[in-house]
C-alpha cells in the first residue's frame, strides 16, 4: 500500500530548519561567575594537563607556610635589652648602694658587705668609693678610659669629684681600673692603687671570682685610707705573675705608641703619592 506525501509535508521540516534559530544558552548566575573567577585566580597559570600546575603551586605555598610556622615556633624569644656602659653613665652614681652591678655578677652578700665598708668609710673620712661592673666596653678602649669617663660624668666639677673614687671591673676583658679625684688619690696612695689594679681585679677576674675581686679591692682601699697595714693581693700562681696585666702607665704608653704608628702611616699615605706625582710632572 502506497502512502502519498504532499509537498508541504516534505518541505515543512526543511523550512522549519531554516527559519528556526538555535536556543539561547541558559544564563549563568552571578554566584557561578564569581566561583569561576575565583577558581581561575586560585589556579593561576595551568599547564593544560588536568590542573597539575595548580596542584603543584598549591603544594608549594602550603609547604612554605608550614616551614614559616615551624621556624617561628622553634625560634628563641628575643632577649630583653641589657643595660650598657652608656646606661651606667646616664643613670648617675648610686644613691645609697655604692655598687652598680651592670654585669650582674655580684651576689647579694657581696653588695651588702661592700655597701657597709663604703658607707662607714664615707661617714668617717668623707671619701666615697663607687664600684661598677660592666660586661664589655664599646665606647672606650680600656677600663681606665671608661673609669675616667664615669668620674667626669658623675662628678663634673673638681669640687664634686675630689673625694670620690671609681672602681671599674670589665668581666669580658678580665681587667679593672681605679680612678678618682685628688683627695681620693692622695688618701690611697699610688702604690696601693697600682697594686690593686694589677693584682686584685685582673687576677681574680681571670678566675671569674668577681665577688672576691670587688670585695678584696674594697678592703684594700679602705685599709690604705685608714692607714692600716696592707692586706695584700690575692695569692696567685707563678704563671699568672707573667701574665700581661696592664697598669695605667703601661696602657697610656701603648696608647701613645699606637698614636705614633697611626700618624706615621697617615704621613706615608699622603706624602709618598704626592712626591711621585711631582716627580712625574717634572719629567714632562
Amino acid at each position: 500500500m502506497e502512502t502519498l506525501l504532499s509537498p508541504s509535508a516534505l518541505l515543512g521540516p526543511l523550512r522549519g530548519s531554516r527559519s528556526r534559530k538555535p536556543a539561547a544558552p541558559a544564563a549563568v548566575s552571578c554566584s557561578l561567575k564569581k566561583q569561576a573567577q575565583a577558581g581561575v585566580a586560585w589556579r593561576g597559570d595551568g599547564d593544560g594537563d588536568g590542573g597539575v600546575g595548580s596542584w603543584a603551586s598549591f603544594l608549594h605555598h602550603g609547604l612554605a607556610a608550614a616551614a614559616l610556622s615551624l621556624a617561628l615556633t622553634l625560634s628563641p624569644a628575643p632577649a630583653p635589652a641589657a643595660a650598657s656602659e652608656f646606661d651606667v653613665l646616664n643613670d648617675g652614681p648610686p644613691a645609697d648602694t655604692y655598687v652598680v652591678d651592670d654585669a650582674g655578677v655580684l651576689s647579694r652578700v657581696t653588695k651588702s658587705d661592700v655597701k657597709r665598708l663604703a658607707r662607714d668609710l664615707e661617714a668617717r673620712k668623707n671619701i666615697r668609693i663607687n664600684f661598677v661592673t660592666v660586661r664589655k666596653l664599646t665606647s672606650k678602649a680600656d677600663a681606665f678610659e671608661y673609669a675616667d669617663q664615669v668620674l667626669e660624668k658623675w662628678y663634673p666639677t673638681v669640687e664634686d669629684g675630689s673625694n670620690k673614687g671609681i672602681v671599674v671591673l670589665v668581666t669580658s676583658q678580665k681587667e679593672g681600673a681605679i680612678t678618682g679625684g685628688p683627695a681620693f688619690v692622695q688618701a690611697v696612695g699610688d702604690a696601693i692603687l697600682d697594686a690593686t689594679v694589677s693584682e686584685n681585679l685582673p687576677v681574680l677576674a681571670t678566675d671569674e671570682k668577681y665577688n672576691e675581686a670587688i670585695f678584696s679591692t674594697a678592703k684594700r682601699l679602705v685599709a690604705a685610707i685608714d692607714g692600716l697595714p696592707d692586706p695584700g693581693g690575692p695569692a696567685f700562681q707563678e704563671s699568672k705573675r707573667e701574665s700581661n696585666f696592664k697598669s695605667k702607665e703601661e696602657t697610656e704608653e701603648k696608647r701613645g705608641q699606637f698614636t705614633l704608628v697611626v700618624g706615621g702611616l697617615l704621613v706615608i699615605a699622603f706624602v709618598v703619592p704626592m712626591a711621585q706625582y711631582y716627580a712625574y710632572i717634572s719629567k714632562k
